[in-house]
């Protein structure tokens, strides 16, 4: 019987399952006709316990553009709300749908999710990984600069966050160098191959790549201005993209806080790819989906 394979952070794949994951994302990108019934009678069940809009389109898309049907779920509207345990929910989803795509707070219960379901299991995000969007900003950095060797990713802001943590995972496998560009008590919380420089003009000096994202997530509502206070001097601005190189690209996950993170000018600027960014997510998603769903 072929091992049940679930995609709970980056390093669930191994480099060569990576990129061919990579590799069929631009083939569906390129000929998207091509694959239009790869998945044709599959159901995706979708959990969320977190508001998303690109995590909840991108898949609804996906599974619609190869022949599959997506169940939004909301946990609001889930007896997991009155109490039904997460690992009960994924037995009885599991009779029902042939994966699941969960987007949750705590880590711990997609990974109690994945122990208790027959299906595979997707993390749309949690608290410590999103794995998705870094299989998407991967295929973006491959697009737009042509390869990862050599290549410098720098990520600007709190290092903490789950963006942050899989971006981290995913260049210690496929191999652009990464640093972390963060204020004392912001550094990850993972291991990996990264390097960190706390001064920002330092850290975007000859970068191929400026990355940001947002510096108050969900459930840090309490911290925002201690937080935009810290994080002010790492603001991905003019000032800073012009000490990296002049064709760096400037990437963020999305949703952007505009005039915090990130500029106006640098977000609508001509070295941003953040749109591409994030229409990458839907060719990643469908390249995941048929290889963890198809049989």
């Amino acid at each position: 019987m072929k091992r049940l394979r679930h995609l709970l952070t980056v390093n669930d794949f191994s480099k060569a399952e990576t990129e061919q994951v990579l590799r069929g994302a631009s083939s569906m990108k390129k000929n998207p006709h091509r694959f239009l019934s790869k998945l044709k009678g599959k159901t995706l069940a979708m959990l969320f316990a977190k508001p998303s809009t690109r995590t909840r389109v991108s898949f609804d898309v996906a599974m619609l553009q190869l022949g599959g049907h997506a169940l939004n779920l909301d946990f609001s509207d889930m007896q997991v709300s009155r109490g039904e345990t997460i690992g009960d929910t994924a037995r009885v989803l599991s009779r029902y749908v042939d994966g699941i795509m969960a987007r949750l707070f705590r880590h711990k219960d997609i990974e109690e999710l994945a122990r208790a379901a027959s299906v595979p299991v997707i993390n749309g995000l949690t608290n410590i990984f999103h794995p998705c969007q870094a299989l998407g900003d991967m295929m973006t950095i491959k697009e737009k600069l042509g390869s990862f060797k050599g290549k410098k990713l720098v990520f600007l802001g709190d290092g903490a966050t789950n963006v942050c943590h899989s971006l981290i995972n995913a260049a210690s496998v496929l191999g652009p160098g990464m640093i972390v560009s963060c204020p004392r008590g912001y550094e990850p919380k993972i291991k990996g191959e990264f390097e960190i420089i706390s001064d920002p003009k330092k850290a975007a000096k000859d970068a191929d790549a400026l990355y940001t994202d947002s510096w108050v997530s969900m459930g840090q509502e309490r911290e925002h201005a201690r937080r935009l206070k810290q994080l002010r001097p790492y603001q991905l601005n003019s000032g800073l993209l012009s000490k990296a190189k002049k064709q760096c690209i400037v990437m963020h996950c999305l949703p952007a806080h505009r005039g915090q993170e990130i500029t106006d000018d640098v977000m609508d600027g001509p070295n941003s790819v953040i749109f591409g960014q994030a229409e990458n997510r839907l060719h990643v998603q469908k390249a995941l989906l048929v290889k963890l769903l198809k049989k």
